[in-house]
């Protein structure tokens, strides 16, 4: 067995082991793998091991890698999207896992008009109030989610979010905790439904099973260590 089809039977069976530990079913579970960085041909290898959804954080390498690989492959944008990325990013992707301001949501709404695109999204939530990171604030998404539940052409599939890096995985639990509550509490609310939860990664997805991750985004651990690339 090559290398990462070893690597994502051991990610597989983690997850299940995290789901079976709550009573959860496995398939609420999803595994996106994430290839940025990674060429085609490792993708390739992940393709023959059954793994069909993958995820790009930079629009110009989906843009260059997608037409490499199979046309029946998934594809999830987990970055942090620029506006002047937006209309190249649209016909790329099912599912956009990082809407993180309301002036991007709705510059997206706006350019899925004109394309005759529903983007399919996320909001992220800065679970921890980092300065360095995108997202939505915990406590200010409450008095913002009308003006984004107003956008006709977005479809708001649940939260994600992106916990401090922590050498201990149980550490992250807090957090993922406090996505599910919010989504929880907006999903009441609201009266909406957001079915999914985008959380954990390398480090720590088997605790983000444990806490209700429908998604979990893992590069690290199926693929290696990422090679250095300049940014978009």
């Amino acid at each position: 067995m090559a290398p990462i089809a070893e690597n994502l039977e051991r990610v597989r069976d983690q997850i299940a082991q995290a789901a079976a530990k709550t009573g959860r079913p496995i398939n609420e579970i999803e595994l996106v793998a994430i290839t940025k960085t990674h060429p085609a041909e490792q993708v390739r290898e992940a393709v023959e091991a059954g793994q069909t959804l993958f995820g790009e954080s930079r629009v110009q390498e989906a843009r260059a890698k997608i037409p490499e690989l199979p046309s029946n492959l998934r594809w999830h944008f987990v970055g942090h999207l620029q506006k002047n990325k937006i209309r190249q990013a649209l016909p790329l992707f099912e599912l956009f896992h990082g809407v993180d301001s309301l002036a991007l949501a709705q510059e997206m709404d706006r350019i899925a008009a004109e394309q005759g695109e529903h983007p399919r999204v996320l909001l992220e939530v800065n679970v921890a109030g980092e300065g360095t990171k995108f997202g939505f604030k915990a406590e200010t998404l409450n008095a913002k989610i009308g003006s984004l539940l107003e956008l006709p052409r977005l479809s708001i599939e649940g939260l994600m979010c992106i916990p401090p890096l922590a050498e201990e995985a149980e550490r992250s639990r807090k957090f993922f905790v406090q996505l599910r509550e919010l989504r929880n509490s907006l999903e009441k609310e609201f009266d909406v439904k957001f079915p999914h939860l985008s959380m954990g990664m390398t480090q720590d997805f088997s605790i983000a099973v444990e806490e209700g991750a429908t998604l979990v985004r893992v590069g690290t651990a199926i693929f290696g260590e990422r090679p250095k690339r300049q940014k978009d």
